[in-house]
């Protein structure tokens, strides 16, 4: 089904209208949703031109070329509107503005910075670039700059690709390509007045009405041809976020997908400890085919998952081996670095802060503890059914008499065999001494089907004396 279908014919713009796209916030899998199907519903609607209205830190890189693909296969021209006032488009941001057919900026706000960031575990930032040299135009050189010793390959690939990539997107919408890369090269950013003067954006509006008011008239070039915008008077539709949009926004927080994941493997564990229950087992599958949909949206890195489900493993384990403790301690600081670890980017909004980590850790450690603490108590209780119960228990006697045992049966010479009444049951029963019916009986062993019983009133064997150490007296 494609992606526009999503929209009714309720929330469709009307035909020639404005559509205006808000994405606020870091650039994710939800937003890139959003803007997406935003853009597929402007071009069935027949709109003349999609707003998307910035204020960003960046994000994830794998989002931001989703946004920009379907832009560049927008049959409908697509302005970057970087407002309101105070209002950013850094890092990913720059590359989104970079690709739209138009670029315009409020008064107030700033862009730049888009030096791609070092993969790895949290906190591991790329190293910092190398200034280059100054043009005689008093312009960054738009060369690479030498690699130092402390820039890795990788990150020179990545810069590297970045740089191209941007540079790219520069050429194709006729703005300044060499600034653009050395907002990648150099992390540099400018105002809206600079970014005008340098040809980095088209214009500066104070808000929507008077971008509209200053587009109206001009020819933009898209996927499918030339378009002449007619916006001075144009209805104005804004495309918020559906229920779609929040749930994937909310899920794919990597601090609620280590929530879910974490619940599942718990809840998991929880039903298979306790078959029968349902309601753990239902409810941990559904967070933890959640969490891993959320997992697989994100940049993760697989060392971190591993430990991660590593750690819960030595937590059950702790609840069902007698480690005293090591496997507890060795699956909560296994959780817990695999925890900092699992998001395999450092851009904004995109980490794990320690705190959650640690309330995880200790709510799972305390969650398994209070549950092994149930199982001990339950091992120690007293059997209640089985064979086993049957030894200490009380009967009577229901033949007139227990008759001897013949030579040629199982039990041996002298002892008297009959029939009594146990737990409600009839058993067949084996005493030294011939009962009367209706006596009172102990049992005190079990063999196969029979039991071996004494009188109710019968004297408890002796317990065996217990050592003492040596020295001590009695």
């Amino acid at each position: 089904m494609a992606l526009a279908a999503c929209a009714t014919a309720a929330d469709a713009a009307p035909r020639g209208a404005v559509a205006v796209i808000p994405v606020v916030g870091a650039i994710g899998p939800a937003s890139a949703d959003f803007v997406t199907r935003s853009l597929a519903r402007a071009a069935q609607s027949d709109a003349q031109l999609a707003v998307i209205e910035l204020d960003t830190p960046g994000g994830l890189d794998t989002s931001m070329r989703q946004i920009i693909k379907a832009i560049l296969a927008s049959p409908v021209p697509v302005a970057a509107f970087i407002a309101p006032g105070g209002a950013r488009a850094a890092s990913a941001g720059t590359y989104i503005v970079y690709a739209c057919h138009v670029a315009a900026m409020a008064p107030g706000t700033n862009l730049g910075a888009a030096t791609p960031i070092q993969l790895g575990a949290p906190g591991m930032g790329s190293p910092e670039p190398k200034p280059k040299p100054a043009d005689e135009h008093g312009k960054g050189s738009a060369s690479a700059a030498p690699a130092t010793d402390t820039q890795s390959t990788e990150t020179r690939k990545q810069i590297d690709d970045a740089a191209a990539y941007i540079r790219g997107l520069a050429q194709l919408r006729g703005r300044n390509a060499a600034w653009a890369e050395q907002a990648v090269r150099e992390a540099v950013s400018l105002s809206a007045d600079e970014a005008l003067a340098q040809h980095v954006v088209d214009l500066t509006a104070r808000d929507v009405p008077d971008l509209l008011t200053k587009l109206d008239g001009r020819t933009v070039e898209t996927s499918n041809g030339l378009h002449k915008l007619a916006t001075a008077h144009a209805s104005v539709v804004t495309f918020e976020p559906d229920w779609r949009s929040h749930v994937l926004a909310v899920v794919t927080d990597p601090n609620v997908a280590l929530i879910l994941l974490t619940i599942g493997m718990y809840g998991l564990f929880f039903e298979f400890a306790n078959p029968g229950f349902v309601l753990p087992g239902v409810a941990g599958a559904i967070c933890l085919l959640i969490g891993l949909f959320a997992l697989q949206l994100l940049p993760i890195s697989y060392t971190g998952l591993a430990l991660i489900f590593l750690g819960i493993a030595f937590l059950i384990a702790e609840a069902f081996l007698p480690t005293f403790g090591t496997l507890g301690f060795g699956g909560i600081v296994a959780f817990a670095a695999g925890a900092l670890m699992l998001i395999d980017t450092d851009q904004p909004g995109y980490g794990i802060p320690v705190s959650t980590v640690i309330a995880i850790s200790a709510a799972g450690a305390v969650f398994v503890f209070f549950v092994a603490s149930f199982a001990y108590r339950a091992r120690h209780r007293p059997v209640v059914s089985g064979g086993e119960a049957l030894v200490g228990s009380f009967g009577e006697i229901i033949d007139a008499a227990l008759a001897p045992a013949c030579s040629d049966s199982d039990e041996a010479e002298g002892t008297n065999v009959g029939w009594a009444r146990v737990h409600g049951e009839r058993w067949r029963v084996s005493a030294r001494a011939p009962l009367a019916a209706g006596a009172r009986v102990r049992v005190t062993g079990r063999h196969g089907l029979t039991l071996d019983v004494v009188p109710e009133q019968a004297p408890q064997p002796p317990s065996p004396p217990q050592s003492r150490p040596r020295g001590v007296s009695p």
